[in-house]
């Protein structure tokens, strides 16, 4: 059965408690957790976020106890996936009134999901505000925390921040408030943060800088407890856990090249680290000393090796260099590989074959989605001819989350 609680006079809880043992991005939650959704009652009614699909009829069934769905004006979506968003396709159906508010990323995500091609949309940006009569949401954009998406919502009267995924605890509470919890939640608290925020700790830079524009008095998650005390503490705790905690790390970059499209890739992935703060060192396998070569990639904290594709095979003297990679201690380091091509690009793979033979964290989409959800990051890097556009930026996101994990130790 589920709950109601007041936030203030005219904003309640109205989300779902779920005491099982929850299976969670391949985790098991052995206290639960909460799926958060808020119900603000304003002269234009409006649902910021709803449940997890599981118990999508039965939170439409309670909110409509607690109103007429067709006087909702407005449905608040901080986040598409479906324990946020998965009473959508109910709630839309009840509510054939409201406009649904999201990122412009969010619009055909919600339409394909919850067949919502006809519905009206309003596309907010970072920074946008909208009146529910007489209250004002102000939204800001936080892309990767932790999809590409999501925004958070901020109530400027009652001063409530609704930060989606951010700030959350993956607990079955029995009193909403984490001041009433009656145990100490930081545990919980930090426990959430490594699990779902860590991955993409770059990004919580830019929300503690956005927050400092807020007076947050109240912060309502999406799941586990809402916070109205300590405000600052909890704030604090992701500042000091998004921080870089690992200097001095240093990548090698090892490559041959047909045309230098592939050089190109190696100096693109080069400028991103330096931009990272982070030594880079490269070289051509086809110019330099392979004993060199080896003594660099022994040294360094992660390992990027390429080539060119010429009748579906690496070129020049990289494969010695792999070879004998194959022989080496590299625990504990990084490796990913990367290449341009005309046709089919076998060396990539074949270079990928190679450091799977070594003990390296080798790097491969399919990790990288299972482990922080990201579909934008892709290993090995794979570049058809001369890096353009699209492809630089790919380059740089991969680039990019390799640094982040190299800056930040857990």
């Amino acid at each position: 059965m589920m709950k109601h609680f007041a936030l203030t006079e005219d904003i309640y809880w109205v989300g779902k408690i779920d005491d099982r043992e929850v299976p969670f991005h391949r985790l098991i939650l052995a206290k639960g957790t909460t799926y958060n959704a808020y119900l603000l009652k304003t002269e234009k009614p409006t649902v910021i976020d709803t449940v997890d699909m599981e118990f999508g009829r039965e939170f439409n069934e309670y909110l409509s106890q607690l109103i007429d769905p067709r006087e909702i004006q407005y449905i608040v979506i901080n986040h598409t996936e479906p324990d946020h968003s998965g009473g959508m396709a109910a709630l839309a159906n009840k509510a054939p009134n409201a406009t649904i508010v999201c990122t412009e990323i969010a619009v055909p995500e919600l339409k394909e999901m919850y067949k919502l091609h006809n519905r009206n949309f309003l596309v907010v940006k970072d920074g946008d505000t909208l009146d529910i009569g007489g209250k004002t949401l102000k939204f800001k954009e936080t892309p990767y925390l932790h999809t590409a998406e999501t925004m958070i919502t901020y109530c400027e009267e009652e001063k409530i921040l609704f930060p989606c995924d951010i700030f959350s605890t993956h607990v079955a509470v029995k009193d909403i408030f984490a001041d009433e919890a009656g145990f100490d939640i930081t545990e919980d608290f930090i426990g959430y943060y490594n699990a779902i925020i860590h991955p993409h700790r770059r990004y919580v830079r830019a929300l503690i800088d956005a927050l400092e524009e807020m007076d947050v008095q109240m912060i309502a998650p999406s799941h586990g407890f809402i916070l109205r005390k300590d405000i600052q503490k909890y704030i604090g705790l992701y500042a000091t856990m998004s921080a870089d905690t690992v200097k001095d790390k240093k990548v090698t970059i090892v490559y041959t090249t047909i045309r230098k499209n592939t050089k190109k890739v190696a100096d693109h992935l080069k400028r991103i680290f330096e931009e990272n703060e982070i030594q880079t060192t490269v070289f051509n396998a086809d110019k330099s000393d392979k004993a060199e070569i080896l003594e660099s990639i022994k040294e360094a904290d992660a390992v990027f090796i390429g080539s060119s594709t010429k009748y579906a095979d690496m070129i020049g003297n990289l494969e010695e260099v792999l070879k004998e990679m194959v022989e080496l201690n590299l625990e504990g380091k990084i490796g990913a590989a990367f290449g341009s091509y005309g046709w089919s690009g076998e060396a990539i793979e074949v270079i990928q074959d190679y450091l799977n033979q070594t003990n390296m964290n080798v790097q491969s989409t399919s990790n990288v989605i299972k482990t922080t959800g990201m579909t934008h990051v892709e290993f090995p890097v794979r570049v058809r001819f001369s890096p353009k556009d699209e492809q630089l930026n790919k380059i740089e996101h991969s680039a990019t989350f390799v640094a982040d994990l190299l800056r930040s130790a857990i």
